[in-house]
């Protein structure tokens, strides 16, 4: 059975899990994930490591393992739903064959996607410090068709290279918006400070480009009353942060709709159901050439 934690007089007494203890631990972790989903596991370990839950875990490895197991234990029984759960930190290798010319337009057929950032005046990123939050934001991202880079913490000055090159062979003189999400700590405020010069640093000089952290904030902090942690006394990196806080901290559900709304802003009004409409329509015309392939 698993341990949880006592707070006495400023010390930490471990203590082995009641199976009643273990049930409210699996009672939080389906409420977070009934209120919204998909959700990473470590999404949902940041979550369970707030003091004022209940059942709170320690934020350690031990913690995490713990939630994981958790959740595996919850979705072998049927209770949480596999599909609750994303992980882009690992993914398959597929090589698509198709039995006709038919069968392959149908298969592409699902893929047409309208631009509907056609009329707009922006061009939008989004970038994220860990893989982790990258998954939660994912669905969002492709819906809206913004294109979705996972740092992994301090990017690597080639893929910020490959990015600005992209930026500079298609905006065609929209203005450039990056939003970027990242931890509240020491690392985290410098990773998109260095994320933005590099970027500046490739980009052509006619590229107006605004950069903006969407979270974790100091008012999102205090708005939202987020877990803290003490920063890390050896840490010398940006003395100001006193406390940390990571990106998963934030409930996935606000962040997603802070990250629309910011998206949102960026287009013209209704531009994703007119594009959704004209992709029913497009979508008709390539399904009625796969049945002609199909019968040839």
């Amino acid at each position: 059975m698993s341990e949880s934690l006592f707070y006495r007089a400023g010390t930490i007494k471990r203590q082995r899990r009641t199976k009643a203890a273990l049930g409210q631990l699996d009672d939080q972790i389906m409420a977070v994930l009934i209120q919204d989903h998909p959700q990473s596991v470590r999404h949902i370990f940041y979550r369970m490591t707030d003091p004022r839950l209940p059942e709170p875990v320690e934020k350690s490895e031990r913690g995490y393992r713990h939630v994981q197991d958790r959740m595996v234990k919850l979705r072998r029984s049927g209770r949480l739903p596999y599909s609750w759960i994303t992980d882009a930190t690992r993914r398959g290798y597929f090589t698509p064959t198709y039995r006709n010319a038919g069968d392959f337009l149908r298969s592409m057929t699902g893929q047409y996607r309208a631009d509907l950032w056609q009329q707009s005046k922006w061009y939008c990123e989004v970038w994220t410090e860990s893989r982790s939050i990258a998954g939660v934001v994912q669905d969002d991202c492709e819906e809206m068709a913004v294109s979705l880079y996972p740092a992994g913490g301090f990017s690597s000055i080639t893929l910020a290279f490959d990015a600005a090159e992209y930026i500079n062979a298609t905006t065609a003189g929209k203005r450039v918006c990056i939003l970027y999400i990242g931890d509240y700590d020491p690392a985290g405020v410098l990773i998109d400070v260095a994320l933005e010069r590099e970027l500046r640093n490739h980009l052509d000089d006619d590229i107006k480009l605004y950069f903006h952290r969407i979270g974790i904030t100091a008012a999102q902090i205090a708005e939202f009353n987020l877990p803290t942690k003490p920063r890390k006394t050896t840490d010398r990196r940006a003395l100001h942060i006193e406390t940390a806080v990571e990106a998963e901290a934030l409930p996935a559900g606000i962040l997603r709709g802070m990250l629309r709304d910011r998206i949102e802003q960026l287009l013209p009004p209704d531009a994703l159901a007119v594009a959704k409409a004209a992709e029913e329509f497009e979508r008709g015309q390539l399904m009625r050439m796969a049945e002609m392939f199909g019968r040839s």
